[in-house]
């Protein structure tokens, strides 16, 4: 979960003012946390709630969390569609491939007991917005890659897995020059995230990887953060600059799940 909001927050900076390098200062006065971040806590919290009950209890439940975050953070650059769902009450799941499905499943990462727990819990808290199939399809893929990278897996493993939901053709010094226009779906973000973690080397180098592709960038990286995080470990540099971006609430739910799951 922290290689999310690690992401988040170093990406936050350049999503609307890309940087098509990997050599940037990784923290600023100017990064924050976004919707990528809200979210995953809400994810989080309701998995600490209501994860071990029924399934339509913790779909409620994380309708609600979801809700409630966004009223409390009002200002994370939320999509429309999720805006008017957050403040509509009876509101229900709106066929959405966006990226929020992914950006905010990686609690589920650490969560899970099963890569088959892992799958079904990425499909439960997409669809309670995200229930389109490449909205779906975008959350476990995320999910998956990163409980087989949290489970010791290779990344060679990894990619065979990822390889049943999409194409792997293009490096990311390929997708860095063709500067792709900004991209908010799933099926355009998710690959290019999954490859910035392939391609890696470190944690950090995975997160500037992300960045450097430009688009979307707090979410890709975000993304690709969300299963390095499983496979290197997050920096406890990063972790500890990273905590000064949330407050007190944030970190109350963040800390608990850490504790409870993040071994």
């Amino acid at each position: 979960m922290w290689g999310a909001i690690i992401g988040d927050i170093v990406g936050s900076r350049f999503e609307f003012a890309n940087i098509y390098e990997k050599d940037f200062a990784f923290f600023s006065d100017t990064c924050r946390l976004t919707d990528d971040t809200v979210c995953t806590v809400a994810v989080a919290e309701a998995l600490l709630r209501s994860g071990d009950g029924e399934e339509a209890r913790f779909k409620q439940e994380l309708v609600r969390l979801l809700r409630s975050y966004v009223r409390r953070y009002p200002y994370g650059g939320y999509g429309a569609r999720f805006l008017n769902w957050a403040y509509k009450e009876d509101a229900g799941p709106y066929y959405s491939f966006g990226n929020g499905s992914a950006m905010r499943v990686s609690p589920v990462i650490w969560f899970a007991k099963s890569l088959e727990e892992a799958e079904h819990f990425a499909k439960l808290t997409a669809e309670v917005t995200h229930n389109h199939p490449e909205g779906i399809k975008g959350a476990v893929a995320v999910a998956g890659a990163g409980y087989l990278a949290r489970t010791g897996k290779t990344k060679e493993e990894i990619k065979a897995y990822l390889e049943k939901y999409y194409t792997f053709n293009c490096t990311c010094d390929k997708w860095r020059e063709r500067r792709m226009p900004f991209d908010e779906t799933c099926q355009g973000t998710v690959p290019i995230a999954m490859q910035c973690f392939l391609e890696s080397e470190t944690f950090e180098d995975a997160v500037r990887l992300a960045v450097s592709m430009g688009g979307d960038s707090d979410t890709i990286a975000a993304m690709a953060g969300s299963v390095a995080e499983a496979f290197y470990g997050a920096d406890e540099f990063c972790r500890a600059l990273a905590r000064r971006y949330l407050d007190e609430e944030l970190l109350s739910v963040i800390d608990e799940f850490t504790k409870k799951y993040c071994r």
